[in-house]
């Protein structure tokens, strides 16, 4: 079986609106086929220019009313409907469904690790942000874009995947027998997802945090499964809006 091993890309510059990521990761790491590298969301993002000032934003009268209920800032929560395709709920947080699929608090928008009065939104569309940065490369490598996000019914976040390229979703092992010799019925397994958790794990957090990692020795799929849930099966999605 082989050796997982995990190395932190280090040395990478404070990242730019225009930088180019996959040479400037390549500068300072080294990637081989069959890697998985996974990416801060973050680093991303700003070299997409996703930065904004706070004062671009008009509030409307729907964020006032969410924005005094729950004692944000308006323009700030202006900012997060503009990036959402739907509001979940209002009370006691901000949930919404960005217009890429992804379910989170306040459309993952970063108030940290930005000026004061900015905000740093996610990248557009992740997905293809993780296959413009592998078409980058000079390896075969799978990209997975990663974010943390809290989940229902736990404490704390973890890291999870928002985009991927060359790497399937989801490991499918429906119609496998486990050890008693039944066969498995509804097992999905959200690779993307466990492998961005051990990455962020390694990347760290705050001013120390260090946003890429080489991940070697894995063995994955290639394509394959869709991560976000279909709105027509999320039956807690149905739930909360009632």
């Amino acid at each position: 079986m082989p050796t997982l091993i995990g190395n932190l890309i280090r040395g990478l510059p404070r990242i730019e609106e225009g930088d180019l990521l996959a040479p400037m990761i390549e500068s300072c790491g080294d990637l081989q086929d069959g890697d998985v590298l996974c990416v801060a969301s973050t680093i991303v993002a700003k070299s997409e220019g996703r930065s904004r000032n706070l004062d671009l934003y008009r509030p409307s009268q729907k964020a006032v009313a969410i924005a005094e209920r729950l004692g944000k800032d308006p323009r700030f929560v202006q900012a997060v409907l503009d990036e959402s395709e739907e509001v979940l709920i209002t009370d006691p947080f901000l949930l919404v469904a960005t217009r890429f699929g992804h379910i989170c608090v306040n459309a993952g928008i970063d108030q940290s690790n930005v000026d004061r009065g900015e905000i740093l939104l996610l990248p557009e569309d992740p997905e293809r942000s993780a296959e413009r940065l592998r078409a980058g490369l000079s390896s075969d490598c799978a990209v997975i874009i990663t974010d943390t996000c809290g989940r229902p019914f736990r404490c704390g976040v973890a890291g999870l995947a928002i985009g991927w390229a060359g790497i399937a979703a989801l490991r499918d092992w429906r119609g496998e027998v486990d050890l008693f010799g039944k066969v498995l019925e509804i097992t999905l397994e959200s690779i993307v997802d466990e492998i961005a958790g051990f990455a962020n794990m390694m990347m760290g957090e705050g001013g120390d945090g260090n946003p890429a990692v080489i991940l070697r020795g894995l063995s994955y799929p290639r394509s394959g499964g869709r991560l976000f849930m279909p709105v027509e099966k999320d039956v807690i999605r149905r739930r909360l809006l009632g």
